[in-house]
């Protein structure tokens, strides 16, 4: 799902209307976390240092941003100024990413809002082209944005955007780009910039950088019939889930198994079956030998752990929230953290902690 490539002209257009500020000026509200918060989505920098975009009930205009920073691992919260971000109506997750303290994006998968001042300001953030699309992911290395993105304005094609970090207007990758009846794509950065792109869950194609600049192809990490989702480098370790499509074998399922490589642009080898229930929401490393697998089924949510490398597994269930699980992610010294539901869902939301590398979970106080 992919956009057309445009002209200078347009990118020249586009890349005035980026520089009018999202937001003014959004000051910094640094009284207490307002009643009635939901989280949305999370992104840390440390074990301790991390924020949580989420939401509360405003009445008109209807859910309002909130943007809160903890510099403790979650025991004490303060406001910073919010994106411009409206929950969407389509429930798609609004995701928030931080490169680092002053460095932050969010998306609701139509719009990129940036800000380079944490929190202060906030400007947009456009993607070449035309039509509609959706932005899948999105990641900040190497002093530049890379952002995958699905357009099914002229079939359904994934390809790959970037920018320098700070620019206005974010361009195509020449030859990062699939096609196909289903595409999509994932990005890592950890130890090395990696994408993979992936149609129909029968081809794939798979990038490895060291800089953001100089990318080599490499044999994919998954077999046919399987999707990536990208863990990063662990311990020299490049670490991977392979899923099956949603819903196989069976409603509610997906078969997945983890495999690795000793160093970017190697050969992947995998390991035992994981738990094949729920449908894959996200997956993360937190050694070379132990990662977490989020998945979504029969109204529960679950977290799927290895210990060994993916020979044998466990399995946590971390709600009966039944929405989704988002923006999993181990982020140093066994520290881990994933959101659980929408915050307009009749069940609410709540972001979970680990510090034992994924064994148990703990839910975070905005209170």
């Amino acid at each position: 799902m992919k956009p057309t490539r445009c002209a200078a002209a347009v990118a020249a257009a586009l890349a005035v209307l980026a520089l009018v500020p999202a937001s003014a000026t959004a000051a910094p509200d640094v009284s207490a976390v307002p009643a009635g918060f939901a989280p949305a989505s999370t992104s840390w920098t440390g074990p301790e240092h991390g924020f949580v975009l989420g939401y509360t009930d405003c009445g008109e205009p209807g859910w309002c941003p909130v943007l809160l920073e903890t510099t403790d691992g979650g025991a004490h919260w303060r406001r910073l100024g919010a994106p411009p971000m409206s929950l969407p109506d389509n429930h798609n997750h609004v995701r928030l990413v931080a490169a680092s303290a002053q460095h932050l994006y969010v998306t609701d998968g139509s719009r990129i809002l940036a800000t380079r001042d944490g929190g202060r300001h906030w400007f947009t953030v456009l993607v070449a082209g035309g039509g509609q699309r959706y932005v899948s992911a999105l990641a900040e290395t190497g002093g530049r944005i890379f952002a995958v993105v699905t357009s099914n304005s002229y079939g359904n094609t994934t390809s790959v955007y970037s920018g320098l970090a700070g620019a206005p207007v974010l361009a195509p990758l020449p030859g990062f780009e699939v096609t196909g009846g289903i595409t999509y794509g994932d990005l890592a950065t950890e130890g090395g910039l990696q994408i993979a792109l992936g149609a129909d869950y029968r081809t794939e194609e798979y990038w490895t950088s060291r800089d953001g600049v100089v990318f080599t192809p490499a044999s994919p990490p998954c077999p046919s019939g399987t999707t990536a989702s990208l863990g990063g480098v662990r311990s020299g370790q490049v670490i991977a889930l392979c899923s099956s499509s949603p819903g196989s074998p069976q409603p509610g399922s997906s078969e997945r198994r983890m495999w690795r490589a000793p160093r970017l642009g190697a050969t992947f080898s995998g390991t035992a079956d994981a738990p094949a229930v729920g449908i894959t929401q996200g997956f993360s490393a937190a050694t070379a030998d132990t990662a977490t697998v989020a998945a979504e089924g029969g109204g529960g949510g679950f977290l799927h752990h290895t210990t060994d490398g993916g020979r044998t597994w466990t399995t946590t269930v971390l709600s009966d929230r039944g929405v989704g699980l988002s923006d999993l992610a181990f982020v140093g010294d066994g520290v881990g953290v994933v959101v659980d539901g929408l915050p307009d869902a009749e069940s609410g939301s709540a972001v979970y902690r680990t510090t034992d590398t994924g064994r148990t979970w703990v839910e975070l106080s905005f209170s």
